[in-house]
């Protein structure tokens, strides 16, 4: 029984790397913690999100202060993620897939798009910000190339700040360059999860898929 149930798990980790790819979460899914800076806006109206896909930074400015840099995954040549001014439109801190996850089938949790047998749970998208139809910022791997299907993923406690940071109508700027990368981009800490071990499907089911921050979220 043990071995089959290894097997099930080794089965799922090879095809979720290759068929969802756009979306696991840092620290659960085995990866080291990813710790950013984060302050305070004086006027939380003033917050705007700068993306430079080139760079794959955000970085969250209120006027000329910088709030929050981080590293980001963008989205594959084949499914980029869209250019151009849009606003952050929906926000949920627990969000689930409706396109990939898991079936649970009693003690057998297997890849799915939601076709099939057994209970279906969306893989984890958490601290969702949606700025157009179907793309948002959310927590997952960040890797050094475009990773994703055309949302942007930050790493751990980074979405979660991100998500403190901004609020239904913070304007968001996406481009291939932004001003910012000259004078705060070199001092972005960068991440590498291409090499992170998949996660626990087990783990990916429950709400300890979305990672919490460890400390305060704004300073």
């Amino acid at each position: 029984m043990r071995q089959s149930l290894r097997f099930i798990l080794v089965a799922a980790g090879a095809s979720l790397a290759l068929l969802l790819a756009g979306c696991a979460t840092g620290k659960v899914a085995g990866g080291g913690a990813y710790h950013v800076t984060a302050y305070k806006p004086h006027d939380p109206s003033a917050v705007r999100v700068k993306v430079s896909l080139s760079q794959e930074n955000v970085h969250v400015m209120e006027g000329d202060r910088c709030l929050m840099a981080a590293a980001i995954s963008v989205g594959m040549p084949n499914k980029p993620t869209p250019k151009g001014n849009f606003t952050i439109y929906s926000k949920q801190e627990h969000k689930r897939s409706g396109s990939y996850g898991f079936s649970v089938q009693g003690d057998r949790i297997v890849p799915s798009t939601g076709g099939g047998g057994g209970r279906y749970v969306g893989y984890p998208m958490g601290y969702w910000c949606e700025f157009a139809p179907a793309y948002g910022f959310h927590q997952g791997f960040v890797h050094p190339t475009p990773r994703t299907h055309g949302c942007i993923r930050l790493k751990g406690e980074a979405a979660a700040k991100f998500f403190a940071l901004v609020r239904i109508g913070t304007p968001v700027n996406i481009a291939t360059t932004q001003p910012e990368d000259a004078t705060i981009g070199p001092k972005v800490q960068r991440v590498d999860d291409s090499r992170t071990p998949d996660p626990d499907p087990h783990i990916m089911v429950t709400e300890a898929a979305f990672e919490k921050p460890s400390g305060p979220l704004l300073q």
